[in-house]
């Protein structure tokens, strides 16, 4: 997620940056003034902010504590702690040399600007339908995320054209160096565009144009091999076979930044006896072998499929085994040291040959006929696993269904027919069985149905290994991404399966050779060592995850992880010191780079680059390793350094007050990779000093756009830039915070974006309003019941949001901090019928801004301003909860539950009954209504609700099954006749109490009911349009009444008061005000008769500004013509202790005041003041 307290500290790529940071769409909405308001006070804050250094934080003179924070800034500063937040740009790795040199190939062929020729341009590199969908290892290339984002161009010169730039400009950057120059400032600048709140000073860029970090680096990898971590050995890499050495991106003629991937061998024995063409290998192991980037599904496996048409061969293994698969593939193997020497030519037909197979239930399965296995990919042998594969289920069906095919190749029925699908894995909304499933909702007919089966397996393959559970057994409950590598990992120790190797895609070397996966020397970091892995799981132990999930994750992954290469030959970034031949690749240069930040100030001067002048006066030159190991281990001696004893001091308690890192935030992805990298090389370095060891890792899902996934060939992709041009900085943070949380896939949903702009400015033009209507407001105790009601909800709900920020769950801090507190002032405005108190409202304001400030912090500083209050937001405190009544809340969720169920009651009353003949009228709308109210429960379910609270306590806070409570409560003498609802009664019960808890029990309500109805009797006429309320307990009520009425469920009686139509007449000109008619019923008040004229007439909304008069004389007054100024000659007032009362037999109203009674006619004035 996106926004200030959870950026991802591990900085972007630039490389990455460069398609999403500059690009523009249209902006389609029909006015975007509030838009445009709220962007204009974000470009103000933002300048204040700057202006104010308001987030360079560094360390004090003196180190009192270490109130340190890289991340949740804008929450963190609220509760008063010391945060820094910096934020780098990893540059290291082959994407922008790949880049680069193809930009400049692309001069030497084409011309500059170059000219392409339609019928030789590349072929777009995407995945085709029958493509196995592949898990991305993020530890690899990133072409294929670069590919994506191109947007369907095919040139590197049309992907910078697509960027906006000229032709003049683009030259430049077949320079690798002009990307480092060009576009991190531009990252910088759309950062800052949405507010976060960053120490910009420490900002750098790696690679070894930076020299103090390529110095930093260079001091951290001659520390890990003087501590025997890095060593020298066999490692896969792309290799031509015709040159004899690796073939990097720069001697590609195709695949640029493809890289090798893993695969599980499988092997599947041929049982013998073998068949007839292959009785000369006799005696020997003979095992078809198969590659699966899916080995935890190998426990599914119904047969295994081979292409009739294709020609395989056998060859001997170093282990002595006969191996059967492709002559590609086999090529491959030989350069992985799987063979004695090259193959040779298998002669004879396996088909239907008997395999036994591992992992299995099946003790035999057969080899069968499949036409659309390809040569160029894999073994030429594929696993079949009908239950999750939908293109094995569609074959399995086409060779069960025709007996011609399984005539045609010799297959028997006993091989195929008695082969069902196996369940092993549980994917949510698919079942265990999703193949077979998908294919069915899709009516896929055969194996020839290849957009319909590309369909089933983007549905069904993401999903089935991100939130799959696996239901065989040892690995039962598990979540299927978790048990990938353990399972490959068993399988190779049983020999039942290999690592092996291909390249991602094909690469061809500029010699025009085909290349292959090899096993070559390389240096790399060992963090297979078993010593290494122990520590890395004690950092582990101590770390706050914020997600089992998480934990689980690094946990597997620190269960399989071994060596990784940590070295290249091509890219951009730091050489090797003491074999400069060799660059130290990308993930491996940015493990500890957090510790660099702490001085990177004091040492760049604020130059990304760091070739600006240092503030302490530093030269890289003289940043030895002595002195590197100064600043950041404690027990370091004092170097032989011409660097000033004050600036080495300064630099060591930099780093010495903001270490450890106290959480990092970054992609769930690269839990298996980088970030268990991070905690392996922390280790290392500090290996005697668990106080620099990192504290919490916070992984979040991947980032969703409309519930799709983002991807600019389809259009649906959203920059950074866009989102704040299109729905202001906090607009976009709004909507990233309500994405999702937890490692779930997040979801930005523009409707969302949208009406987070909305309710910004409709709570900014709140705000202003109370402001300036501050002297209206109530003022005096607030005491009132909805009052004490509100300041505990506020409490409450300021409790509720720092535990969701302190647990980085910043949707459900959105929620009870701003959508659910927004709420709770509504719910005030609506109920308090005397008005909102002043002081609440301004407490309500001051904290509403202070809990939303993390996630909008522009709108809420500005907010701040408004209210006077001294200094900046960003330096204010996170505010004070008071006590929280809860018995007082749940009384106030009564009432409004109460209210809802007044109205769908008046609803029911309202329809009409139901008649054959069609012409019912509905009944006349009720003018009063009585509500009984119960002490105590009706005698059969005081029994009940006795009985279910004694199993409560005696079981530990559970009810017995139904069928027991129905039998121990069949059994009570006075439950006989009630049998048919107490059931019905308990499963409410059960129900409520999974909801509310044991208090559902409880014989009597913890609140006095009737109090809290009475107290709120206006708010209750008023939201039913009635003219009167009557609350009264139910003992006072019939029998049916008692029956129905128990305490919390109140009972109503709605009734229709009968009265004497009345006009009244407002004399005043121009008002807007209208004549209308009005009932005036027995025992009529002025207020009740005010109210029951605002219902007709909306205009008027402030009761106490009318005034009710009557004429002195009731026949003659409403004849004469009313003179301006003078409307209210000839007219008395109608005064608060006045009663009407109604002769309905004469249809005459009377006025009764101390005594005195006057007969006011049919006409009445109301003025408005």
């Amino acid at each position: 997620m996106l926004w200030a307290g959870s950026l991802w500290q591990s900085a972007c790529s630039v490389s990455t940056t460069v398609v999403y940071i500059r690009q523009r769409v249209p902006v389609e909405r029909k006015g975007t003034a509030k838009l445009d308001y709220l962007r204009k006070i974000e470009k103000e804050i933002q300048q204040k902010w700057e202006a104010e250094k308001m987030f360079e934080c560094d360390a004090p003179p003196e180190q009192s504590s270490l109130l340190d924070f890289f991340f949740a800034m804008g929450y963190q500063r609220l509760k008063g702690k010391r945060c820094l937040f910096p934020f780098g740009l990893h540059c290291t790795g082959m994407p922008i040399k790949a880049c680069a040199d193809k930009l400049k190939r692309e001069m030497e062929l084409y011309g500059n600007p170059p000219q392409f020729p339609d019928d030789e341009m590349e072929e777009e590199i995407k995945p085709k339908a029958e493509d196995e969908i592949i898990v991305k290892d993020k530890s690899r290339g990133k072409k294929s995320k670069a590919v994506a984002k191109s947007g369907g161009a095919k040139y590197q010169w049309d992907i910078m054209k697509s960027l906006g730039l000229q032709d003049s400009e683009i030259e430049k950057f077949a320079d690798a160096a002009h990307w480092l120059d060009y576009f991190p400032p531009l990252a910088v600048e759309d950062l800052k565009s949405m507010g976060v709140k960053v120490d910009w000073r420490r900002s750098f860029i790696t690679t070894d144009v930076n020299p103090f970090y390529d110095s930093f680096v260079k001091w951290q990898f001659v520390t890990l091999k003087e501590r025997k971590k890095i060593k020298f050995g066999k490692r896969y890499t792309i290799y031509s076979p015709k040159d004899g050495q690796p073939c990097m991106d720069h001697d590609r003629q195709t695949g640029e930044g493809v890289g090798p991937q893993e695969y599980t061998l499988i092997k599947m024995k041929i049982v013998e006896p073998y068949p007839s063409k292959l009785s000369e290998l006799k005696g020997k192991n003979i095992f078809l072998v198969a590659a699966t980037l899916r080995p935890e599904t190998m426990f599914g496996q119904t047969n295994c499929w081979i292409r009739p048409d294709m020609k395989y061969i056998a060859f001997e293994t170093a282990s002595g085994d006969i191996f059967i698969c492709t002559r590609r593939s086999a090529r491959n193997m030989s350069y992985q040291g799987f063979t004695k020497e090259n193959g040779v030519p298998l002669i004879g037909d396996i088909l239907g040959c008997a395999l036994s197979a591992p992992l299995t239930s099946y003790k035999v399965i057969y080899a069968l006929p499949m036409l659309t296995i390809k040569e160029d990919k894999g073994t030429g042998v594929v696993t079949s696993v009908p239950s999750d594969a939908p293109d094995d289920i569609a074959a399995l069906r086409d060779i069960k269904k025709k007996q011609a095919l399984r005539e045609k190749y010799g297959i028997k029925d006993d091989m195929v027919l008695p082969f069902e699908p196996v369940p092993i894995i549980e994917i949510p909304d698919y079942g265990n069985l999703s193949a077979p499933l998908l294919c069915d909702e899709l009516k896929i007919q055969s194996q020839n149905d290849r957009e319909k089966l590309a369909e089933a397996k983007e549905k069904i393959y993401l999903k089935g290994f991100y939130e799959g559970i696996m239901l065989v057994e040892g690995f039962r409950g598990q979540k299927v991404q978790d048990v990938k590598k353990p399972i490959q990992k068993m399988m190779v120790e049983k020999g039942e399966a290999l690592i092996y190797m291909e390249p991602e895609k094909q690469v061809m070397s500029r010699s025009s050779d085909e290349c292959v996966v090899a096993l070559c020397d390389q240096w790399y970091l060992d963090y297979g060592d078993k010593e290494w892995k122990q520590q890395a799981s004690d950092v582990l132990k101590q770390m706050e995850t914020f997600c089992d999930e998480t934990r689980k994750n690094f946990e597997a992954t620190l269960a399989w992880l071994q060596e990784h290469a940590c070295s290249r030959t091509y890219g951009l970034g730091t050489r090797l010191p003491w074999d400069e031949q060799w660059l130290i690749e990308s993930l491996s240069d940015s493990t500890i780079y957090m510790a660099y930040y702490s001085v990177a100030h004091l040492l760049q001067g604020g130059v990304l680059n760091g070739q600006g002048p240092s503030p302490l006066g530093i030269r890289p030159e003289q940043m030895t390793k002595e002195v590197w190991d100064f600043i950041f281990f404690k027990d370091a001696p004092f170097p032989k350094t011409s660097i000033r004893n004050e600036s080495l001091q300064k630099l060591r308690q930099e780093f010495e007050y903001w270490y450890p890192v106290d959480v990092r935030v970054s992609g769930k992805d690269l839990v298996p990779n980088h970030l268990s990298y991070y905690l392996y090389n922390h280790v290392a370095m500090w290996p005697n000093d668990s106080g620099k060891w990192p504290q919490a890792v916070r992984a979040n899902g991947h980032l969703l756009l409309n519930s799709e996934k983002m991807s600019k060939s389809t259009g649906n992709f959203l920059t950074l830039s866009q989102a704040v041009s299109k729905f202001s900085a906090d607009g976009m943070r709004l909507a990233l915070a309500d994405a999702g949380d937890t490692v779930e896939d997040a979801n930005f949903v523009e409707a969302m974006a949208d009406a987070g702009i909305l309710r910004l400015y409709a709570w900014l033009e709140w705000v202003k309003d109370m402001i300036a209507n501050r002297d209206s407001l109530r003022v005096g105790p607030a005491d009132l019941f909805n009052d004490r009601v509100f300041i505990s909800e506020m409490n409450a709900g300021i409790i509720k949001t720092e535990q969701q920020y302190e647990k980085m769950m910043y949707k459900e801090a959105l929620k009870s901090g701003f959508f659910e507190f927004q709420a709770v002032k509504d719910k005030y405005r609506e109920l308090t019928m005397e008005g909102m108190h002043r002081d609440l409202v301004f407490q309500f304001i001051e904290n509403q801004t202070l809990l939303l400030a993390p996630i909008c912090p522009h709108l809420c500083e500005h907010i701040w301003t408004l209210l006077g209050k001294p200094g900046s937001l960003m330096n204010a405190l996170w505010p004070v909860a008071g006590p929280v009544d809860e018995v007082l809340i749940r009384s106030s969720q009564y009432l409004m539950e109460t209210a809802h169920d007044l109205r769908l009651r008046l609803k029911a009353y309202m329809q009409p009954p139901k008649s054959k003949k069609g012409d019912n009228k509905p009944p006349e709308k009720p003018s009063h209504c009585t509500i009984y109210v119960a002490k105590n429960y009706p005698p059969w379910q005081h029994s009940t609700l006795s009985l279910l609270g004694k199993h409560y306590k005696a079981n530990g806070g559970k009810l017995p099954d139904n069928k027991v409570l129905a039998g121990e409560l069949g059994a009570l003498p006075e439950l006989k006749k009630y049998m048919k609802r107490v059931m019905p009664f308990v499963a409410m019960i059960k129900e409520n109490l999974e909801k509310n808890g044991p208090r559902v029990l409880d014989l009597e309500l913890e609140f006095d009911e009737k109090a809290v109805l009475l107290e709120n009797i206006v708010y209750l006429t008023n939201s039913l349009e009635l003219d009167q309320m009557d609350v009264v307990f139910a003992s006072e009520a019939d029998d049916k009444i008692r029956e129905d009425c128990c305490p919390g469920k109140p009972f109503c009686v709605f009734r229709t008061e009968p009265g004497v139509s009345v006009v009244l007449v407002n004399p005043q000109p121009g008002s807007g005000l209208f004549t209308t008619r009005v009932d005036i019923r027995q025992g009529d008040t002025k207020d009740s008769v005010v109210r029951r004229l605002s219902k007709v007439n909306r205009v008027i909304k402030d009761l106490a500004r009318v005034k009710l008069m009557r004429y002195d004389d009731p026949v003659l007054g409403p004849r004469r013509v009313p003179i301006l100024g003078k409307e209210e000659e000839g007219k008395s007032m109608i005064s608060d202790n006045s009663t009407f009362h109604v002769d309905l037999a004469l249809r005459k109203v009377l006025l009764t005041d101390n005594g005195l009674s006057a007969d006011v006619g049919n006409t009445l004035i109301y003025l408005v003041q």
